[in-house]
């Protein structure tokens, strides 16, 4: 039984090395802080769990969805238009996908033909790539530098390669290195796309999961974003619905309607129970997400102010779940730093070689885990690591 060749990409070394040493350490009877996956540990408010639950007793949510609910589409393009100031066409402008990375893993099957060339975030969240290399493209890599504020360099991909590339993906704020995008970027974004004739993915998974009175904006907010590209927002962060599996594809009508056919030949929609827990999410009192925002912050504050005073600085990042946080010098891996931490601490971080190239000599932390957790793993570090020598 012989694997298709597309499969030789998408071996998880890294994450695969990361559950064995965790398990290892398991077995020895240590309690793992778990900081490496980035799954909301809160629950929904409680509005939102009423209406799933009463949605669930209703007998005819039992039939094929067939896609997103006008009631959900209205009721998203009402929330765009009031967060971000940003007109959707609720039947055309709106695609409901079971979760945001439902239509980012499917999008390329649309647009990628073998050897086409996406140009993706490095370091980036895995299913870019992986979206690509299903689709049998080729990947061209655009390095997030700190020196550049984690924004990639447009006037420095070679014009050929612009040329021959039919999609760019983007995620501000951005997951992993946690950093976020002004208005001026996504103009240049706009005007390249368009010189290129690219097709912009924006993910925006994180916009509301933001700090310190900062507001992220949408990438539709630029003139002319909607000419060349799409975005995908989820519920999963914002509202902590993350098992109910249901975000959007917003933006450009025709980019929307291939992704449509796309997932109208492989599933039959969002079980309509949970896009109706959607409509209360959006529709309903939001203060629950205000109250999920302050809780990221503090534990922000409470982990990247502790680690500094242990002697490992870091920045603190204006929005999303992660903090993106430089290894210490005297090591010279983030995977030997990674497990050198869990063996002497028994706390779980990911080596930033994870997402990509240059994402080695980082790891990345996500604020997961209640405050009292957090204070664990701070007491732990004193105990037992030094970060200064």
């Amino acid at each position: 039984m012989k694997l298709a060749k597309r499969m030789d990409a998408l071996v998880p070394g890294i994450f695969t090395e990361l559950a064995r040493a965790k398990a290892e350490k398991e077995k020895k009877g240590t309690n793992v802080i778990d900081l490496s996956i980035g799954s909301p540990d809160q629950p929904p408010a409680p509005h939102i769990i009423k209406s799933l639950a009463q949605a669930v007793a209703k007998l005819d949510n039992y039939t094929y969805p067939l896609g997103g609910k006008l009631e959900l589409h209205k009721a998203l393009a009402s929330w765009y238009k009031q967060r971000f100031n940003v007109d959707l066409e609720p039947n055309t402008e709106i695609l409901t996908l079971m979760g945001s990375q439902d239509g980012l893993a499917h999008v390329a099957q649309a647009f990628i033909n073998p050897g086409d060339i996406a140009l993706v975030p490095d370091p980036g969240y895995p299913i870019y790539s992986a979206a690509i290399l299903l689709a049998e493209g080729q990947l061209y890599p655009m390095p997030l530098l700190a020196e550049n504020q984690y924004l990639p360099d447009l006037q420095n991909i070679p014009s050929e390669i612009a040329q021959r590339a039919k999609m760019m993906t983007l995620n501000y704020p951005n997951n992993p290195v946690a950093a976020s995008a002004n208005k001026e970027f996504f103009e240049q974004v706009v005007e390249f796309a368009r010189e290129f004739d690219i097709v912009v993915c924006h993910d925006v998974a994180y916009a509301e999961l933001a700090f310190d009175g900062f507001r992220p904006m949408s990438f539709l907010e630029v003139t002319g974003a909607k000419d060349v590209g799409i975005e995908f927002y989820s519920l999963s962060k914002s509202y902590n619905m993350a098992g109910c599996r249901i975000g959007f594809a917003v933006g450009n009508a025709d980019v929307l309607s291939a992704l449509g056919r796309i997932k109208s030949n492989i599933d039959y929609g969002v079980f309509s129970a949970v896009q109706e827990a959607g409509i209360a999410a959006l529709t309903g009192d939001q203060s629950c997400v205000r109250e999920t925002a302050a809780t990221y912050q503090k534990r922000r504050d409470i982990l990247v102010d502790g680690f500094g005073k242990l002697g490992w600085q870091m920045p603190k990042p204006q929005a999303s779940m992660f903090v993106w946080a430089p290894i210490p010098p005297r090591y010279k891996s983030s995977m030997e730093f990674c497990l050198e931490f869990l063996e002497k601490t028994g706390i779980l971080m990911v080596p930033g070689n994870a997402f990509g190239e240059q994402g080695e000599g980082y790891v990345r932390i996500a604020l997961v885990q209640k405050e009292e957790v957090l204070l664990e793993a701070l007491e732990r570090s004193r105990r037992l690591f030094t970060f200064t020598s």
